[in-house]
């Protein structure tokens, strides 16, 4: 028989102002038994590299080296220092359940700001790609951010935070857009119906992590933001995927500088 109801699990029984019975503080504490880890903080600054290209490139240099103390059970967090500050960083966190379990266990762990840069594909044209987007806005086309928020279409970047990196990085190298991401949970079903949709509603490309992202940080009230990566048109052309020197981790490194920078400047006068 069919199911009637009209909506899916995913929305039914969220209760958004009630706490969660299983907190990231319980699972840290029981890793750090287990692993036989010390008690410890990350950087207040830290960043989430899903294709791993910043972690190998600062690795090559030896400018990166494991946080012995963070103690989640999926990932290694390494720590670098940038234009004197150091910051956070891991690898390989591909989509948003991933991505929101990371978060959440940074933010236990002492992180004030979390910087996102995800590979993301090309919907609306503004340049050849790669090229970078400040995130203002993320089509909810996923399933963590209904565990977070009450639906609607997006998920946003806090309007100080868009304030402040939109002018740190008006005039920087790289050139930063702005705009909105369309953040998918199957990235092979980019069908043409949906991509035109995403189109039509000023879409610039399509992720799979910031309006997860976005969610919890307006639920936990932390400090996220997330910039897309335009490094592809989806396969659809040959020699597609390219990111530019050091597989564009030069190219990041000196975007998350930038908004280490302001963010660091803007914490001084308050």
């Amino acid at each position: 028989m069919a199911d009637t109801r009209s909506s899916p699990p995913v929305l039914q029984h969220k209760a958004y102002d009630r706490p969660s019975q299983f907190v990231p503080e319980n699972l840290l504490r029981e890793a750090r038994r287990q692993m036989g880890l010390p008690e410890g903080q990350v950087p207040s600054i830290c960043v989430l590299d899903p294709d791993g290209d910043i972690v190998a490139s600062l690795l090559d240099r030896g400018e990166a080296h494991e946080h012995d103390p963070w103690a989640c059970y999926h990932t290694t967090l390494h720590r670098f220092t940038l234009n004197g500050i150091e910051i956070g960083i891991i690898r390989h966190v591909v989509g948003a359940p991933f991505a929101v379990l990371v978060a959440e266990e940074l933010f236990a762990s002492g992180c004030q700001l979390l910087i996102h840069i995800t590979s993301s594909g090309q919907i609306i044209q503004k340049e050849e790609p790669p090229f970078f987007i400040l995130v203002e806005k993320a089509l909810r086309d996923e399933g963590t951010s209904y565990h977070y928020l009450p639906p609607s279409d997006f998920s946003f970047l806090k309007s100080d935070l868009l304030e402040l990196f939109a002018r740190a990085l008006s005039d920087g190298d790289p050139p930063v857009y702005r705009g909105a991401t369309w953040t998918t949970d199957a990235p092979f079903r980019e069908t043409q119906a949906a991509i035109q949709h995403a189109e039509q509603r000023g879409i610039l490309a399509v992720e799979m992590e910031a309006a997860a992202l976005y969610a919890f940080a307006q639920a936990r009230d932390k400090a996220v933001v997330c910039f897309a990566h335009v490094t592809n048109q989806m396969g659809q052309v040959e020699g597609d995927f390219e990111k530019g020197e050091g597989a564009g981790s030069r190219d990041a490194l000196r975007l998350i500088a930038a908004a280490a920078q302001a963010w660091r400047a803007a914490e001084k006068v308050r």
